[in-house]
């Protein structure tokens, strides 16, 4: 509009009644000259939504037509050598060049993974787009063929897991060639190529040693110093692409049936994983030309710019495809991306295959604790869930059987059709696929389901309770089945606070409480354990009432029940006990510091004390977990809390004890002793930190008091300073 004298508007824009057009270039020129980076003019009707819904233009994340660098079709990046094939007239050229392919390929590939469109990591490769211009180069066709292959299978796990909550961009596949014709061979081409190179490396050593080679062994290259490096640095690389896809075929298998396999197959993923670190050396220093910046951040082993890539040209060439600009992680990090989602995948691979349902839900949470990404957690939950049933071959009212110790009415049909079973059944289920998902998305579903389980326990609780009125009047058969209410009652109020205390306790993994909110958090988490301990101590004894009358062993009544023989208490029940006295302990601890010194009380102009609470617990409150639980309880045994009662009780001392008498149960098991070990680190630090506040005085200004978790994810440390 600038040097025109007046606007002409377009008679396609009619004012309309509520407004008129008029020329904006002096606005628009002023406002160049006083808006400063991040300020925006806007009219009185512009809002948020509005502010989201914008088209944005001339911002490189966004603006996918803004940069001018980059090509506008395949075709164009083809005609002006891109993606030459070969890589290189030269031979040894060609073959640096096409390790850097796969370099750059491995590297987008786990910038994939991490959540990014597959669009613009591992499809920005113009060779994976056209892929029938490569067929005459043996081993870069090979290659994208099993690149491609390997895309495909880990979609189709995902997809089937749903496991990809917030991430649902990794399945999007924009349109992209993601199958093509005889992409089922694409390992028997892989392996004749791994073959040639292999007789090559052999050839290549025989001529070393002064042994006569083969004469029909062609070699890899020209330059005969650098052909034994090439060719390690090739088989490396294409022997980790045939493992892991052999890997995930075989965690695909029925029922498990491919397990040890797939274990042999991430073993030796790993080891090629090592021998492909072990070229960096090689490739760097005997590599042909030179490379600019800093190598460590590059995406190639070489440190060199790879051939055949332009991460903008499906952001051209597909609307959905997202128009930000995204960052390739380097190859180095790549590495350290595949050495731990193997061995993500051969921790999920040591599942027992166990059908005692308490087992793997503590399986999954100890899985969860290394923080595995996306396609390991597809992979165990398809382990896990298979048609519908555990492990593929499980129903789900057998798992139930088994969990309320009574096996015996598995095969029962009115069992099996029982409403409260088959709801309970969908409930479990549902359960251990949330616990396959990431941390944040598990906690909100945790939540949401939590309710589900309120409201089965309460008709369970209805109904034995009016099965209990008639018992007088009814047969034995009819007593087993008041017998069954009585367990699944028993059963699924205990699952229902397990996981209340899971939703609690991924909080502060989250780090989703201030310490401020410690004291309530803690509260609320001994609440629930104490009644989860309550319920599981119930389970127990109806589990040994049972054995009993089936006539077995005492020795063999303790080892089922996992009995403690100094107390005759079950070691998980025990174990349970040092979290009920540990929650306790800080909770009296952190009221006390709440009632004596004025920086550990809430005073916020945004949110009360009563309005944190009942954002923490409002999901646990609807579901009335537990019941009768509200924030005036709280205030109430938390009011008149001193440091010398917390003394006078030592809740920390009881938990050393337990721990000492535990060891021995737990001798077998290195998880539970790791965790009795960072307990007893929490209680010993705590009682420390108890004792010097007593002493010095919790009012006392020069003492600064804060609380961090250095052994424990979920238990606090005391940490007391003089200023």
């Amino acid at each position: 509009m600038e040097g025109r004298d007046e606007s002409v508007i377009p008679a396609s824009i009619p004012s309309g009644d509520n407004s008129v057009w008029a020329d904006a270039s002096p606005l628009i020129a002023a406002a160049c000259n006083d808006l400063r980076d991040g300020e925006l003019i806007h009219g009185e009707n512009f809002n948020l939504f509005a502010a989201m819904s914008a088209l944005e233009i001339m911002d490189p994340k966004m603006d996918s037509g803004m940069e001018e660098n980059g090509f506008h079709s395949i075709e164009e990046a083809i005609e002006k050598g891109a993606a030459p094939v070969p890589l290189s007239s030269e031979s040894t050229v060609d073959v640096q060049r096409c390790i850097d392919v796969m370099d750059h390929l491995l590297s987008c590939e786990a910038t994939w993974h991490k959540g990014h469109s597959l669009a613009q990591t591992v499809f920005s490769c113009i060779y994976l787009l056209r892929m029938e211009r490569t067929s005459s180069h043996p081993l870069l066709h090979s290659y994208c063929k099993i690149m491609r292959s390997t895309c495909n299978a880990v979609i189709a796990a995902v997809s089937d897991a749903r496991t990809h909550e917030e991430e649902d961009i990794f399945v999007m596949a924009h349109g992209l060639p993601l199958q093509g014709d005889r992409d089922e061979k694409c390992l028997s081409l892989l392996n004749s190529v791994e073959e040639t190179i292999s007789r090559q490396l052999r050839a290549c050593k025989a001529q070393v040693s002064r042994k006569k080679p083969s004469d029909d062994v062609g070699s890899l290259q020209t330059i005969p110093d650098l052909e034994e490096g090439f060719c390690r640095a090739l088989l490396c690389r294409l022997r980790f692409r045939k493992h892991f896809y052999h890997a995930l075929m075989c965690m695909r298998k029925h029922q498990g049936r491919g397990i040890e396999l797939a274990k042999k197959h991430v073993a030796s993923c790993l080891s090629e994983l090592a021998f492909m670190s072990k070229s960096v050396e090689f490739l760097r220093s005997n590599g042909l030309g030179s490379c600019h910046g800093e190598i460590e951040y590059r995406t190639t082993a070489s440190g060199k710019q790879p051939f055949g890539f332009d991460a903008s040209l499906n952001s051209r060439l597909s609307a959905p495809t997202p128009p930000r600009a995204v960052q390739i992680v380097s190859w180095k990090q790549a590495i350290l991306y595949f050495e731990k989602l193997m061995n993500d995948l051969d921790v999920a691979l040591s599942l027992p295959l166990d059908p005692l349902l308490e087992n793997i839900l503590q399986f999954l949470v100890q899985f969860q604790k290394s923080e595995p990404h996306l396609v390991a957690r597809a992979h165990l939950q398809l382990l896990l869930i298979q048609d519908g049933k555990l492990y593929g071959k499980d129903s789900f009212h057998a798992v139930i059987s088994r969990a309320i110790a009574l096996p015996e009415i598995t095969r029962d049909q009115a069992f099996q059709e029982n409403e409260f079973v088959v709801q309970l059944g969908q409930l479990v289920m549902n359960l251990i696929k949330i616990l396959c998902t990431n941390n944040a998305w598990q906690r909100r579903k945790l939540g949401k389901i939590l309710e589900d389980w309120g409201v089965v326990s309460i008709q369970l609780e209805l109904a034995f309770r009016r099965e209990y009125d008639e018992m007088l009047k009814v047969s034995a058969e009819e007593n087993l089945y008041m017998k069954l209410s009585k367990h699944l009652l028993v059963w699924a109020e205990e699952t229902t606070y397990w996981i209340a205390s899971r939703f609690l306790l991924l909080g502060f993994q989250l780090e989703l409480y201030s310490p401020k909110e410690y004291c309530m958090v803690y509260w609320y988490l001994y609440v629930i354990f104490v009644n989860l301990l309550e319920k599981m101590q119930l389970r127990i004894t109806y589990s040994v009432d049972n054995s009993r009358r089936k006539g077995k062993k005492k020795q063999d009544l303790a080892k089922d029940a996992g009995f403690h023989p100094p107390t005759g208490v079950s070691s998980t029940c025990l174990l349970l006990q040092c979290y009920v006295y540990i929650s306790e302990g800080l909770t009296m601890m952190l009221a006390a510091l709440h009632n004596e010194r004025p920086s550990f009380q809430i005073s916020s102009p945004f949110n009360s004390e009563h309005e944190r609470f009942i954002q923490h617990f409002e999901l646990l409150q609807r579901a009335n977990v537990p019941q009768h639980i509200s924030y005036h309880l709280f205030k109430e045994s938390t009011a008149n809390v001193q440091i010398s009662n917390v003394l006078k009780h030592n809740y920390f001392k009881e938990v050393q004890r337990i721990i000492t008498s535990l060891r021995g149960s737990f001798a077998r098991d290195p998880e539970r002793l790791l965790e009795l070990h960072r307990l007893e680190q929490v209680v010993d630090h705590n009682r420390v930190a108890l004792g010097v506040i007593e002493r010095v005085g919790a009012n006392d200004a020069s003492l600064e008091i804060s609380f961090e978790f250095p052994y424990h994810p979920y238990f606090a440390v005391a940490v007391v300073k003089r200023s």
